[in-house]
């Protein structure tokens, strides 16, 4: 006897269809509480690496591990029902060979129950890329600025901004695209490059600091509600939840020691004989 769930989610497939089509909204998301709210307004939630830097407090996203990503996957899937939810591949789980980037992602499938993995490079990880569709994993690329090389990069700067700098990003963009990628989240480029980049490729491209023409956006969640101090410039704040929840904890700590804080309301008297 065969089950048909009455709530079915997006998939890869369904997020690749769009291409062309109405923008695709993608936001991040680490717990299960935020996770139900992004899902009411998204497409596709992203457990990005980023987890490193907004719960762990990590410079980078190097020091994150694949079972980080798991945990918070996991969480995520319980607080979502629609969107398409995407796990980031942590940096050491997927570079040294195709086959152990094959099995970081089956376990990632396997223990979180998302429907897609996402990794960064262009190029370099296409045959890769090829080995995990091929296998029934899909796949979201990452190219342009990406994190997990901040060491050799140097730093967190835009790409593609100089004279005659495009071709390897336009490279990387191909690859992905001719390796199976179903989408690519396309980072922090010239917003020529990123147009021209969404123009050129057949497969959905997903902008965070590129061009309003990209197929889609992404943003940290944490970012876009004026949780982090010092946001990227592409980044627009939606929110200022900062302040509010400062002046609530505040709040509370002035109630508990002057003892206004619980009050009658908020304690258990005893019951009375019957």
């Amino acid at each position: 006897m065969s089950v048909q769930s009455t709530i079915r989610r997006k998939t890869a497939p369904d997020i690749r269809a769009r291409k062309g089509g109405d923008p695709i909204v993608m936001l991040t998301s680490y717990h299960a509480h935020t996770a139900s709210l992004v899902d009411r307004y998204c497409d596709a939630i992203l457990v990005g690496d980023s987890l490193g830097n907004v719960m762990h407090g990590f410079e980078t996203t190097v020091p994150v591990t694949l079972e980080m990503m798991i945990l918070q996957g996991h969480a995520v899937m319980r607080g979502s029902q629609h969107a398409l939810v995407v796990v980031d591949m942590p940096f050491g789980s997927y570079e040294a060979s195709k086959e152990q980037a094959f099995h970081s992602a089956a376990r990632i499938l396997k223990e979180t129950h998302c429907g897609a993995v996402k990794l960064e490079g262009g190029v370099r990880m296409a045959e890769t890329i090829a080995f995990l569709t091929e296998r029934g994993i899909p796949v979201m690329g990452h190219i342009g600025l990406t994190p997990q090389s901040i060491n050799t990069l140097g730093s967190f700067r835009a790409q593609g901004r100089e004279e005659g700098s495009w071709e390897p990003i336009e490279a990387d963009a191909r690859a992905v695209a001719d390796a199976g990628a179903f989408s690519v989240v396309v980072e922090a480029v010239a917003e020529p490059l990123g147009r021209k980049i969404t123009e050129m490729i057949s497969i959905p491209t997903i902008g965070i600091g590129a061009s309003a023409a990209c197929d889609g956006q992404v943003l940290v969640l944490e970012d876009m509600l004026g949780l982090s101090p010092k946001p990227p410039k592409f980044v627009k704040r939606y929110g200022d939840l900062g302040p509010g929840i400062e002046a609530a904890i505040k709040g509370y700590a002035e109630e508990v020691r002057s003892r206004a804080f619980p009050g009658p309301e908020h304690v258990y008297g005893m019951k009375s004989k019957a």
